[in-house]
């Protein structure tokens, strides 16, 4: 083991295929960690999905680690650049470890908060309607999800002490053989995530097929991520002192996540037709905001604005009336002839058609 140590395999195209993968990593979550962070909202996700996840990544996080303790204790005797290279097949599953654990966190972040406390209806014992009081009353969602992050913690810390524990306390790597217990330690690892990788996405899958809508899931990530799987094994799996238990986790989470993903492009083309955003949302139309005068949007009767209408507004009025306000006045009498003797209010013969005009609809017409 000390001669391997200072003659490190070099292979120029693993590190290459390991450099974009861990570029291409950071690149596939950014989109869903903006997603949430922008609409300051996690809504969309499954609780058990997040949990399976952490959990699965932590695994086959120390599973390589375990897997490749060896090398990693052979970097006190290589250059940095070497070990580098030699240990980036850790670096890149810790990577992936954080990556998602932090949507993790995002989401106990920009947990809806109407949905953290359970409300209330009070009567007001009058017309009004009841009002939404809200509790200190936490929902049951919003309880699981504080439960389940507080597993992702503890097991987490607790499988980490383990194995470095006993990574600690076995023989120096002179010895030809491995101590059994730390195979069954790594193994255990490995089939532990394999196992929560197949589980993760299901609950995920469900929750959304249920809800039909995207929600704060990233379409770009999945996109990104489904098709790198096949090369996140090939690297794992061509890295020395690997087996089946460290690259399978992540054959079952690409053909998982090529599921969902094929069901939130059917859902998005969905809320496309019904003009709902991927929280469910109305989407509001471009002349709502556009419109100098939204009102005359959603008048049920169409109204004429001026000449340039096809009837003049004169007649809208006098149709709406049953009257022609444009009906001239009698002409008052000339006032040649007047004298002091001429009457102030001087009688005329000529009828009050006006008048009549607007109440003749009171009166029955006679046959």
């Amino acid at each position: 083991m000390l001669e391997d140590c200072f003659n490190p395999i070099h292979d120029v195209f693993m590190d290459v295929l390991t450099g974009g993968l861990c570029v291409g990593l950071v690149i596939s979550y950014l989109p869903q960690h903006f997603r949430i962070i922008l609409a300051k909202s996690s809504e969309g996700f499954s609780p058990w999905f997040l949990l399976l996840g952490s959990l699965s990544a932590a695994s086959g996080m120390l599973n390589i680690v375990t897997m490749q303790w060896d090398i990693i204790r052979c970097c006190r005797a290589m250059t940095v650049g070497s070990c580098i290279e030699m240990t980036a097949g850790v670096f890149q599953l810790t990577l992936q470890w954080a990556c998602f654990t932090f949507i993790l966190v995002l989401y106990m972040i920009y947990y809806p908060p109407h949905k953290k406390y359970a409300t209330v209806d009070l009567d007001s014992h009058d017309n009004r309607p009841p009002q939404h009081v809200k509790t200190g009353v936490k929902t049951d969602e919003w309880r699981l999800s504080i439960i389940l992050a507080w597993v992702v913690l503890l097991y987490t810390l607790l499988v980490t002490f383990v194995t470095f524990l006993l990574l600690g306390i076995r023989p120096p790597h002179e010895v030809p053989r491995r101590i059994d217990r730390v195979d069954i330690w790594a193994t255990f690892l490995g089939v532990t995530s394999t196992i929560l990788a197949a589980f993760q996405y299901l609950p995920q899958i469900v929750h959304t097929y249920r809800h039909k809508l995207v929600g704060a899931l990233s379409i770009p990530m999945m996109c990104i991520q489904t098709p790198g799987a096949i090369l996140m094994v090939l690297s794992i799996a061509l890295r020395p002192a690997t087996n089946w238990t460290t690259w399978c986790p992540y054959a079952a989470a690409g053909i998982l996540q090529g599921t969902l993903l094929v069901m939130c492009i059917i859902w998005k083309g969905r809320q496309k037709r019904l003009g709902i955003d991927d929280f469910g949302n109305p989407i509001v139309p471009s002349w709502t905001t556009n419109d100098p005068n939204p009102q005359l949007q959603d008048s049920p009767i169409p109204v004429t604005q001026g000449p340039a209408g096809n009837v003049p507004v004169q007649e809208a009025v006098s149709e709406a009336v049953q009257t022609d306000v444009r009906t001239p006045s009698p002409e008052p009498a000339p006032l040649d002839n007047a004298h002091e003797d001429t009457p102030l209010l001087k009688k005329d013969n000529t009828p009050d058609t006006a008048s009549w005009t607007w109440f003749n609809w009171l009166v029955p017409k006679r046959h």
